[in-house]
């Protein structure tokens, strides 16, 4: 033991120099990354409010835009994603939106969030008509990102969870999209899984800042689709 502690203080000795600069960087990083954190959550809260309405109050948009989240492996819609879906459904059954844009993941043949998201609409009397996919909103980025730049949305009320409305608004804000929001709160219940989801948003406020500031593209772009336009068109 007391061969192997001198040999750590000589290790120390001859490398005290790169310890401490290591540990300046390190903990230099962290301020950092902590204040980035607090401006992005400052930046996403100021940029959403205003912007956030309960159902009952949303003003009219021709488009909700759903963003998607998990999907059973059964292609059931998980307990956030059909809250989420059941608002939007609302909305367009009491003459709120005229369609509706879900976006979400396809990763894969075998997991599929806008086509559950679709049958779910349409087993619920929603018009297949109306409903727009778009598989490539792969985060919440890209779907506000895609909204507009390849199915032509400039006006749509947002609808997710609460936790997740801010950032989602003000990107869709910040992207070209005059979003308003409406979020969900009946998934509370499941409480876990809500504290954890919540805690989450402070590192995406991170990303949606970073990404914004990047300018970077859509992981997947594409040719421009004319879904949202034939839905407002027929009817």
């Amino acid at each position: 033991m007391r061969g192997r502690s001198g040999a750590v203080k000589r290790w120390y000795g001859e490398h005290r120099r790169f310890v401490r600069r290591t540990l300046l960087a390190l903990v230099a990083g962290a301020v950092l990354l902590t204040g980035g954190t607090v401006a992005s959550v400052t930046w996403v809260r100021g940029a959403a409010d205003g912007h956030l309405y309960s159902e009952a109050d949303v003003p009219d948009a021709p488009v909700a835009l759903v963003l998607g989240t998990r999907v059973d492996a059964d292609g059931t819609p998980s307990p956030f994603l059909a809250a989420r879906l059941e608002i939007a459904r609302r909305l367009f059954a009491g003459g709120k939106v005229r369609a509706i844009l879900v976006s979400g993941d396809n990763m894969n043949a075998d997991y599929n969030e806008p086509a559950a998201m679709l049958r779910w609409l349409v087993d619920r009397g929603v018009p297949a008509r109306k409903v727009v996919l778009d598989h490539a909103g792969f985060d919440t980025y890209d779907s506000c990102a895609r909204a507009e730049q390849i199915f032509g949305v400039t006006r749509a009320t947002v609808v997710t969870q609460s936790f997740h409305l801010p950032r989602a608004v003000a990107l869709c804000r910040r992207l070209g999209i005059d979003a308003r929001g409406v979020g969900d709160e009946t998934v509370k219940r499941y409480a876990q899984t809500w504290r954890v989801s919540s805690s989450r948003e402070h590192g995406a406020c991170l990303k949606a800042a970073l990404d914004l500031l990047s300018g970077r593209d859509p992981a997947h772009l594409g040719r421009r689709e004319t879904g949202i336009e034939d839905a407002l068109r027929n009817g």
